[in-house]
């Protein structure tokens, strides 16, 4: 017999098949129940701190490039006063609390600007070695932390000078929200930064007071848990097949203090493509976040379910197995034994024969057989009366898989269903509009600052520039920032002066618009998104950068967020982190006037809003924000926008109801490979042997019979064979009834 033939194998594997998905059923379902946090809270915890490390590394890779890129290009130019270059730097950019310039050689200042440096803090003698200009961490005498970095200023014959500047380690663009905290730590666990806790001279009552040391108490338990958890490679710190975020991220749940739990999420500084190492990732800083949830005191497990559900598997299970052995197993293993008896010569006792299906057709032919070795012709057979057949083995497989799916069908599309009733967190709608409103202050300030690049480049070409000096800088710029498609100068008249990268889409015959950014429509497959600064002392001359749409689009991709689009002030679609159409509308009425309602003003300016649509069982999350602050991008009225069904999210009813179909799921796999496994392996064989056997039983003894695999069936087939081999032919019966004849006249 086959190892993975005959008809033990499948029935066996079959019965393994159901008791462990008997015992799955009953853990699964057993503890599914309302959890006092849902996890999907947790969840949305360790996402907010993912986007709370993405903001931070791309702050920090920026501020350093934007430095190293600026001091290039003072040192490809005249010698300028080191007032002059922090003067035209801090005109260009805002994002730096301090700036200033020191030569190296003296050690002396030559210049600064905004807060005061802890220059004394920087080893001039350690700047010429591999890793000198790599920004570090100083901490101030007032206990902040303050983040370096370093660049070269070089002119021929002049001693060569330090650019320094200090940003500090706040997160750039995050929204809050209300009661949410978020530190930045670094590897030892110690909290560097904090947003959302108040200091405690802000606070009035000793309950407040209370509240904010037991937060920051909470807050520095989170730092050292999530330090050490830090530390755990990336690959080995998610399920497999999980994606999202690149680094290292996860959710703790804190304790619990006036009825409210502490649920944080953290994050380390990861790079943008998965094994790709940036200046910021080098830092070893990992991003936390924390925000008190009210428990659900309502919360309760039953497993009373999971376990009716496994016990009515195991007697559905049980019964199917046993009219397996009974109606398929047991009478093909006696058929196997009684033609092995007949092979052997044994004809004395008459063929036990099956009452069911192509096995009794099988032994009806065998005792037919028995009798032919006796000497019974086939002719005189067929005078006696013909035994009725029954049903046969595909109708007992199809019986079985009916028991089975009586059991699945109910679980895959009926029991514990969701509802509309289901209860979705008010802090899962709250933190899908804080989560919109940091990636809209994203996209903007990524705007903004490739608006800086333009103008800082810009800035360094005067009328005296040549084309091919402009092209050098445009072409640094561009291998630089992945952010441009393509930059060029364009004249008064639109004239191409210099260019890299790509072919301009500016429209032609048309000078530099008076717009910092804008959105045009040249009839292709992606909306084109051109900035513009003007060039000093070249009178309508301008610096013109494309910006590439998948850079755009890559700013929206967010695990935990659902789709996401980003629309201009006539709710057409410019960017998504899914395929679309250029300029297409929104998938629902509702989420355009979504749109609409939160451009409108409240107060001083719009503000985001999330809302939780309900329409029969399918519950959507949505929200919106629009461009708040300031920048060129401001002007361009983007909002946007993300949804997600509550479906989506690890909410405890749908998580009952995702766990109940699976185990429907797996009850018809189970049933349709095993169930099919036996009709491929043994009914189909057995069917075609039925009608070979009463072939010949019938006479035929010409048609050799072949075993189509080594296991039951095959046996029988062989035994078949044999006897066929020992039965007499029709000219065997004329020559032996010929030589009985003369034998009687003698």
């Amino acid at each position: 017999m086959s190892l993975l033939g005959g008809i033990r194998p499948p029935i066996a594997v079959l019965s393994v098949l159901l008791l462990a998905l008997a015992g799955i059923t009953a853990l699964t379902l057993g503890r599914a129940g309302q959890e006092a946090v849902p996890k999907a809270v947790k969840l949305s915890q360790q996402h907010f701190a993912e986007d709370g490390a993405i903001a931070l590394r791309a702050s920090i890779d920026e501020s350093v490039t934007d430095l190293t890129r600026t001091a290039e290009l003072f040192s490809a130019g005249d010698p300028v006063p080191a007032d002059a270059v922090l003067d035209k730097t801090g005109s260009v950019y805002q994002k730096w609390m301090g700036t200033a310039i020191v030569e190296i050689a003296s050690g002396k200042l030559l210049a600064a600007r905004g807060e005061n440096l802890p220059l004394t803090a920087i080893d001039r003698g350690e700047l010429a070695k591999e890793d000198g200009l790599a920004p570090r961490m100083v901490r101030l005498e007032n206990g902040e932390t303050r983040l370096l970095s370093f660049a070269l200023l070089t002119w021929k014959g002049q001693p060569q000078q330090l650019l320094v500047a200090s940003s500090s380690l706040r997160f750039p663009g995050i929204s809050l929200g209300k009661f949410r905290s978020i530190a930045v730590v670094d590897q030892d666990g110690h909290v560097l930064s904090t947003d959302g806790i108040p200091e405690p001279e802000q606070v009035l009552t000793d309950l407040q007071r209370d509240e904010v040391k037991q937060s920051n108490k909470q807050l520095k338990s989170f730092a050292e848990t999530a330090a050490k958890k830090a530390r755990t490679h990336p690959l080995m710190s998610k399920e497999p097949g999980s994606g999202g975020f690149l680094g290292v991220s996860g959710h703790l749940t804190g304790e619990r203090y006036l009825g409210e739990r502490a649920i944080g999420g953290y994050a380390n500084l990861a790079g943008p493509e998965a094994g790709e190492s940036t200046v910021a990732t080098r830092l070893g800083l990992t991003v936390v976040a924390m925000v008190p949830v009210a428990e659900d005191p309502t919360a309760t497990s039953d497993s009373a379910f999971g376990l009716i559900a496994a016990g009515a598997l195991l007697l559905i299970g049980g019964a199917t197995v046993f009219l397996l052995l009974r109606t398929v197993q047991r009478p093909l293993i006696q058929l196997f034994l009684e033609g092995r008896r007949l092979t052997r010569g044994d004809l004395d006792r008459p063929v036990t024969v099956p009452k069911h299906g192509e096995a009794a057709r099988i032994g009806a032919a065998l005792e037919r057989l028995r009798r032919q070795l006796l000497g019974e012709t086939a002719e005189q057979q067929e005078q006696r009366p013909a035994r009725r057949r029954r049903f046969g083995s595909r109708t007992l497989i199809a019986l079985c898989a009916a028991l089975l799916l009586a059991w699945s069908a109910p679980l895959l599309l009926l029991l514990n269903r969701a509802g509309d009733t289901v209860v979705v967190p008010q802090q899962m709608v709250n933190d899908q509009r804080e989560r919109t409103d940091t990636l809209t202050d994203r996209v903007r300030r990524a705007l903004n600052e490739g608006h800086a690049d333009l103008t800082s480049v810009a800035s360094l070409m005067g009328d005296r520039t040549e084309p091919s000096d402009m092209a050098k800088v445009l072409q640094s710029t561009l291998n630089q920032h992945t952010r441009y498609q393509s930059l060029y100068v364009l004249d008064a008249a639109g004239k191409t002066v210099a260019k890299a990268g790509g072919d301009p889409r500016s429209p032609s015959g048309k000078g530099p618009s008076d717009q910092p950014i804008r959105v045009i429509d040249e009839g292709g497959k992606e909306p084109v998104i051109l900035g513009t600064a003007e060039v000093p002392g070249r009178e309508g001359a301008a610096v013109v950068g494309e910006f590439r749409i998948d850079f755009l689009n890559s700013l929206l991709k967010r695990p935990g967020l659902g789709e996401v689009r980003v629309v201009d002030d006539k709710r057409r679609v410019i960017g998504a982190n899914t395929g679309y159409r250029e300029f297409e509308e929104l998938p629902s009425g509702r989420l355009n006037a979504l749109a609409e309602g939160t451009g409108q003003k409240v107060g001083l300016s719009p503000r985001p809003s999330g809302v939780l649509y309900r329409d029969g069982d399918d519950i959507q999350i949505a929200a919106a924000a629009p461009f708040v602050g300031g920048g060129a991008a401001r002007s361009l009225g983007w909002t946007v926008l993300s949804w997600q069904p509550a479906s989506s999210l690890a909410i405890p009813e749908y998580s009952y109801q995702n766990r109940t179909v699976l185990a429907g799921l797996l009850g018809i796999t189970a049933a349709a490979a095993c169930l099919g496994w036996l009709h491929i392996v043994v009914v189909r064989p057995l069917r075609h042997l039925a009608d070979q056997a009463e072939a010949l039983a019938d006479g035929d003894r010409r048609t050799v019979l072949y075993p189509r695999h080594h296991d039951e069936v095959g046996a029988v087939t062989r035994s078949l064979e044999l006897i066929r081999q020992q039965l007499p032919t029709g000219t065997q019966r004329k020559r032996d009834g010929v030589t009985a004849g003369l034998a009687g006249r003698i």
